[in-house]
């Protein structure tokens, strides 16, 4: 999802240009044209690149749904780094579409899985 969204593209554009991203400076003292992934997944510092993940792959939606604590914890910690350059509520939004293309990629998974299953019995 990163290489083709905007973020991923100013970084390919740009990656080898030593006026846009310095990769000699620290990241923390780094003013790249665009975030890395290490600008967001390991922010401050830390090497625990799930810490700013949306938690899709380890909580599932139904704890997301059923908002169990450390979902709205990470939610708020993940918008929290798209503030350092866009509005919160750039944030906020961008993070309930994210929410329904995984929902909507969560049926056709299970879809797909279901023809699987069928073809299956079918002796396929």
């Amino acid at each position: 999802a990163y290489d083709i969204g905007l973020h991923g593209v100013v970084y390919q554009v740009n990656k080898w240009d030593p006026k846009q991203f310095d990769w000699i400076k620290k990241l923390a003292d780094a003013d790249y044209v665009g975030p890395t992934c290490q600008y967001c997944h390991m922010r401050g510092g830390h090497h625990n690149v799930q810490r700013f993940g949306t938690v899709y792959t380890s909580m599932g939606m139904s704890m997301a749904d059923r908002g169990a604590p450390i979902w709205k914890e990470k939610r708020d910690r993940w918008a929290s780094v798209c503030d350092d350059c866009h509005s919160p509520r750039f944030a906020r939004e961008n993070l309930q579409a994210l929410d329904e293309a995984v929902k909507d990629a969560g049926l056709k998974y299970r879809e797909t899985f279901q023809v699987a299953a069928d073809l299956v019995k079918d002796g396929v």
